[in-house]
């Protein structure tokens, strides 16, 4: 109590102005100060009444600055506006006024004047408007700022300045230099991928690469100049160990091309007919058909998913599996090649030997993912049987309107979900969303198993406003055949990948959480 006492007493002697006390801090972030909104804060300042205060509008910067306590001192800006602000402040001379502010501000800091403005009306709208979320929130208060308020009678007569000297550094920049917004975001987005990039880099510079650092970096996606080798690390196609990679490589390399040598001369035997010419049935229906229906690219396919069927009896071929080799062979191939659009790559340019090595990587990928999910193709497709019927208990608990809608118009989950399951959404999306999508299901403990449920409820529920405005059985499968995703891009995945992850969360180490 004595101590409570003495600070109460400290207080009052003291009649010094000390940063850090308990004193509003008006200007860009904070509203006026009203008494009747924050009375309890009246109380703590021994100078204010007791009792109720009506609540008045400022006239004159005397009276604000009055109200307003703080501790930094006025500068020779602060002066000159001192002696303007009793007066009351029209457009022009506020316009006047920060422009010199923003000036002298410039100079004092060492830097050139601001370059020409488009127009007085487009700078003091810039300097008005409130800071944004994302940006330095951090302005610094200074007297300067107060003349922010206006009396009463001209309030709606200009447009109140919300920053003048305290600008923050970026401010001034934005101002005095790059004044597009866009510009400076992707400014930012290219430091971003550049630091990515960086991370990645130093990652697997080392001996032995750290898988798991590795997986916890790519969830949220995978610079395109190091995918190649995170897939085929991630995959486990290749060793962490720095040294024992080329010589990996090469043996299974050499590996595939005997299985080449061995099996494919026999795709015209009487007992693997049926599946060679299913294979070359489906390759021309894939997409994208500017990659796919290159003749190069026609016989890659063709080896590589008539090698994997002769090897793998239990399933043997499947359609959808052929789906699964794009996203690999794009991406190997793009190492190689500048292509910024991955739908229209032109292997004509690669040369052969290079080729063959990424027809060899492509294919113990794909081995290496399907060895992960093949209950999905093998008799009956069990596997996908049950993800569907689970995805179906899912959606019930978590939107269960959008579950009663599917089932009151007679839609059944196999009709529209099979799919998803059978060629893991790459039906759904563009080809450039799934190479993202599997940046972090190659991150993901049993991701192309386990968390693509999770990713398909997600996917689902997201078309849920478009799903219960549709009132017909026939409407209804069309949409959900046909989704409107033609424009997506990383940022829709990102966005849909975060839903999966909240939904696995709160339901994958629950299970009984979503069955009835």
């Amino acid at each position: 109590m004595a101590s409570d006492g003495a600070r109460k007493q400290f207080w009052k002697r003291s009649n010094s102005k000390v940063p850090g006390s308990i004193q509003h801090v008006y200007g860009a972030q904070h509203p006026p100060f009203d008494p009747l909104l924050h009375g309890t804060l009246l109380k703590a300042t021994p100078k204010m009444p007791t009792t109720p205060v009506r609540a008045k509008r400022v006239s004159t910067f005397q009276e604000f600055e009055s109200n307003t306590s703080d501790a930094w001192d006025a500068g020779e800006d602060d002066d000159e506006l001192l002696a303007m602000a009793a007066e009351s402040l029209n457009t022009e001379v506020v316009m006047e006024t920060a422009h010199r502010v923003l000036r002298d501000h410039s100079q004092r800091r060492g830097r050139p004047e601001l370059q020409e403005a488009p127009g007085p009306e487009q700078r003091l709208k810039a300097e008005a408007e409130p800071p944004s979320a994302s940006g330095d929130l951090r302005l610094v208060k200074s007297v300067s700022e107060s003349h922010t308020s206006r009396p009463a009678e001209s309030a709606s007569d200009a447009v109140p300045l919300q920053r003048s000297q305290s600008l923050p550094h970026s401010a001034t920049v934005a101002l005095g230099g790059v004044s597009d917004p866009s510009t400076l975001s992707s400014s930012a987005l290219s430091k971003r991928e550049a630091s990515r990039l960086d991370k990645f880099q130093q990652l697997l510079a080392g001996p032995n690469t750290d898988l798991e650092e590795l997986r916890k970096l790519s969830w949220s996606g995978i610079p395109k100049p190091v995918r190649p080798i995170t897939w085929k690390l991630l995959s486990g196609y290749l060793p962490a160990n720095v040294d024992r990679r080329p010589s990996t490589l090469q043996r299974k390399q050499k590996e595939y091309f005997a299985f080449i040598e061995h099996y494919y001369d026999s795709r015209n035997d009487e007992v693997h007919q049926d599946t060679y010419r299913q294979i070359h049935i489906d390759i021309p229906r894939m997409s994208p058909e500017a990659l796919i229906l290159q003749p190069k690219v026609m016989e890659i396919f063709e080896r590589i998913l008539f090698i994997w069927a002769i090897r793998h009896p239990a399933s043997g071929y499947v359609q959808g599996i052929n789906d699964l080799v794009t996203p690999f062979f794009v991406v190997f191939i793009c190492e190689h090649i500048d292509a910024e659009d991955v739908d229209a790559v032109d292997v004509s340019s690669v040369p052969a030997d290079v080729l063959r090595n990424i027809e060899a990587d492509t294919y113990w990928c794909m081995s290496k993912l399907l060895d992960g999910i093949q209950d999905n193709y093998t008799f009956a497709q069990p596997g996908i049987q049950m993800k569907v019927k689970m995805l179906e208990e899912l959606v019930s608990r978590i939107d269960e309107q959008v579950h009663r809608h599917l089932d009151q118009h007679e839609v059944r989950y196999l009709q529209f979900a099979f799919r998803w399951m059978n060629n893991l959404l790459m039906r759904e999306v563009p080809l450039r969303c799934t190479i993202r999508l599997w940046d972090t299901y190659q991150s993901e403990p049993e991701g192309f198993s386990h968390f693509h449920l999770y990713v398909c409820a997600a996917f689902l529920t997201r078309w849920r406003k478009e799903i219960l405005e549709e009132r017909d059985f026939q409407e209804l499968l069309l949409f959900l055949q046909n989704l409107p995703t033609a424009h997506w891009d990383d940022e829709d995945i990102s966005l849909l990948l975060a839903d999966a992850y909240r939904l696995k969360f709160a339901f994958a180490d629950a299970p009984n959480h979503y069955k009835k």
